[in-house]
């Protein structure tokens, strides 16, 4: 089936417009829904509020040239006035865009660092904040209802290539760079960076923590996909299975399963706590074997994205195509044509897909489904309790099959 086509938010092009450096490496949206953004190409993101952006791709149509709704920012001596009112922004980062994250605060969540007394910024309930990885190795900190930088953090070496929000509202923030490090960052601390995550043995592509922000997984090149501690800052293991660069990840929302995708033509659905693959979505048919999955580069899968049902997986490939899977099935449900795309992310609400392109944003409706009863339970189960807490409790074997994800 053929997914349907919801809009599509166009860059601007200039017929003095390099090619190089207009790639759409990341979109995100954030985590209450407010807002959407993406790296238009060179140094600008773009954030566009995500209720009215599609009030006018249902109002003109899915076309949507992104400066055409621009309007120059009132000046306003209250921050309320804004954020009760979300507003566009341009920013212009100063060099090439790789990697873009939204985090919100919870002020409950306390520093780790107990010996501050002092900090630049208070953040409140609120506080909506925009993080951009840059070239030259740089991370930079906006308010997303201002469109301020609040914090510009220099440590990296290399492009830094993924950024990851814990999930619990503590503004923990990891990078992943190419020069073969993972960051740790504590934005409350004033962009203090805590640890140096050390274990790739080469470039590391991506990064995404588990819902109960208890886990980090990074991946990278020469096949690794590692799993890290977030508590003890250590590794817990490596996942062996992919047979080329794995270059995305992502846990799903009840954290029982991760996906990685590779340049092997695969992706990957495994159980983390135990380290097996459950799934495997192959892009190419017949699979290549191992010795040639590095050669099959029109099919490499570049994205992959887990939707909030749990249920479905989105992938996006060298060939020219965006598919969705269903975690239970072994063919794609739906289909969309892409070209050139490079990453994607489903919408907070799980029900519209959005995949960048060279400085542009294609949205697809995704398929919907009423989860069952069982699958509702199973989700709920596994927030709470692992793999091997599953394992051991008295009930028939079908039922542990069921929760484990192994039918």
């Amino acid at each position: 089936a053929r997914s349907r086509t919801v809009g599509e938010l166009l860059a601007p092009t200039s017929p003095f417009d390099k090619k190089c450096g207009r790639e759409n490496w990341t979109v995100a949206f954030a985590p209450d829904g407010s807002y959407f953004a993406w790296s238009q190409g060179h140094r600008i993101v773009k954030l566009v509020p995500w209720a009215q952006c599609l009030n006018n791709f249902l109002l003109h149509g899915t076309k949507n040239v992104a400066n055409s709704l621009s309007t120059r920012l009132p000046r306003q001596n209250s921050d309320s006035g804004q954020k009760n009112k979300p507003c566009e922004h341009i920013i212009d980062c100063g060099d090439i865009v790789w990697s873009l994250a939204f985090g919100s605060s919870v002020p409950e969540k306390q520093s780790r660092c107990v010996n501050i007394e002092w900090h630049r910024f208070k953040f409140g309930q609120d506080q909506l904040l925009l993080a951009t990885g840059l070239n030259n190795g740089r991370i930079k900190i906006w308010d997303v209802y201002t469109g301020k930088l609040l914090l510009n953090l220099m440590d990296h070496t290399e492009v830094v290539r993924d950024l990851t929000f814990a999930p619990d509202g503590s503004l923990i923030l990891v990078s992943a760079s190419r020069d073969k490090t993972l960051r740790v960052w504590d934005l409350k601390d004033d962009g203090n960076m805590m640890k140096v995550l050390r274990g790739h043995q080469n470039w590391v592509y991506g990064c995404a923590f588990s819902p109960d922000s208890s886990i980090l997984c990074s991946v990278g090149a020469s096949k690794a996909v590692f799993l890290w501690d977030m508590d003890k800052y250590s590794m817990i293991r490596k996942l062996e299975g992919h047979h080329n660069d794995v270059v995305a990840c992502e846990f799903s929302p009840d954290g029982a399963l991760l996906a990685t995708a590779s340049y092997d033509t695969r992706v990957y659905v495994w159980d983390p706590h135990i380290g097996v693959i459950l799934m495997e979505f192959g892009h190419l048919f017949p699979p290549p074997t191992p010795i040639f999955a590095g050669g099959a580069n029109d099919r490499w899968v570049r994205s992959v994205s887990f939707s909030h049902d749990g249920l479905h997986i989105a992938s996006l490939a060298d060939d020219k195509m965006v598919r969705f899977w269903r975690i239970d099935e072994e063919y794609p449900v739906q289909v969309a044509p892409l070209n050139n795309g490079l990453c994607c992310t489903f919408s907070t609400d799980g029900s519209v897909l959005a995949a960048g392109q060279d400085g542009s944003v294609y949205f697809w409706a995704t398929p919907r489904q009423v989860s069952s009863l069982q699958h509702l339970c199973r989700m709920a189960i596994r927030r709470v309790m692992p793999t091997s807490q599953v394992k051991n409790l008295p009930i028939p074997s079908k039922v542990v099959e069921f929760l484990c994800y192994q039918i």
